[in-house]
């Protein structure tokens, strides 16, 4: 922990309840609040604190919301990964209990933090979050859609308006139908907001001009990064993305390879952007091309070491707030030389 501070706060939250325990830079003892949950309450409690604040949350589905309304009343609010604690369970649980170990951890320096911005890029986690559940439900009802044609003897590729012989399958697949037509419909809206986004928001815009980047996965990008600076190396970019594994060392010896927990929406679209990026005429299509046929790369590694290289450059793209120019660096190098 980077300075010290004067009382040191960690509150479990619950639907009808919380509990919220303190300890301050002068004494090890813990004092323990338990009311019913209120988030005026809350605020009240920690106006009479004199000096400064850091207050810990679980990461939850109302934590976003709390570190809203209440990141003014604090010097720090600290949102915790809640599965690293679950580790370090013993004993009995109660809310109590809970907020006590939590604020032992916060004390002890013990606690991983995670991410959490401010209300500008809340709406982009939701737009993205909510694209991606719709595309889920549209995929499934096509996939309903095509197994139901295929058990009615057809191919599964027959265009909307087939009429099938059973009455009770054409019932279904008349609601089928107007499921995927809304959700057609839906994808449309969707879409047209990823492009409004890409020509107004600078950050966006200048993910859309790395190869393989759309608007779509521009937007994805820059809700779950948010702040770059965040990665102190590409190293640890690419380990939040879920695109390196790491070593498991012990006594000298190596046990192999750990994937980290890891943002999978993140690795999805990198992963789907470097499909879309080969085959066309890009540095990425020319870098996957090299590995293949100067360095004798197999397709799959090829694949993973460009998908790698995408994801180092978005980075470097987002923290130095300018487009993708492919040829600047190699001509600049040229011109010093």
């Amino acid at each position: 922990m980077e300075q010290e501070y004067d009382h040191y706060i960690a509150v479990d939250w619950a639907l009808a309840n919380m509990a919220i325990a303190r300890m301050t830079k002068r004494s090890n003892k813990i004092t323990v609040v338990e009311a019913p949950a209120d988030l005026s309450d809350l605020q009240a409690y920690l106006k009479i604190l004199r000096g400064t604040k850091i207050l810990v949350l679980e990461e939850t589905t109302t934590s976003q919301w709390i570190y809203t309304e209440i990141r003014d009343s604090v010097n720090r609010i600290l949102i915790c990964d809640p599965h690293r604690n679950r580790l370090l369970e013993e004993g009995p649980k109660t809310d109590k209990i809970d907020a006590t170990k939590l604020v032992r951890l916060l004390r002890a320096d013990l606690l991983k933090e995670v991410f959490h911005s401010a209300d500008e890029f809340v709406y982009l986690r939701k737009l993205a979050g909510g694209y991606d559940d719709m595309v889920q439900a549209g995929v499934r009802f096509k996939n309903q859609r095509y197994s139901l044609l295929r058990a009615c003897g057809l191919t599964g590729q027959e265009k909307k308006g087939v009429v099938l012989k059973n009455s009770e399958s054409q019932f279904v697949l008349d609601g089928l139908e107007k499921q995927i037509a809304a959700y057609e419909e839906e994808k449309k809206r969707y879409e047209k907001e990823f492009e409004k986004l890409a020509r107004i928001h600078p950050a966006i815009k200048h993910q859309t001009s790395l190869p393989g980047i759309g608007p779509i996965g521009a937007v994805k990008i820059v809700a779950r990064v948010v702040s770059p600076g965040r990665f102190p190396t590409a190293g640890h970019f690419l380990s939040y993305v879920g695109l390196v594994k790491l070593e498991k060392r012990s006594g000298g010896m190596s046990y192999g390879r750990k994937q980290p927990r890891f943002c999978r929406q993140l690795k999805a679209v990198y992963k789907t952007c470097t499909q879309a990026a080969l085959g066309n005429n890009n540095p990425i299509n020319d870098c996957y091309e090299y590995l293949i046929r100067e360095k004798g790369y197999s397709e799959y590694n090829a694949r993973h070491k460009v998908c790698r290289r995408l994801a180092t450059l978005s980075l470097g793209v987002f923290k130095s707030g300018r487009k993708y120019q492919p040829f600047e660096r190699k001509e600049t190098v040229s011109s010093q030389t």
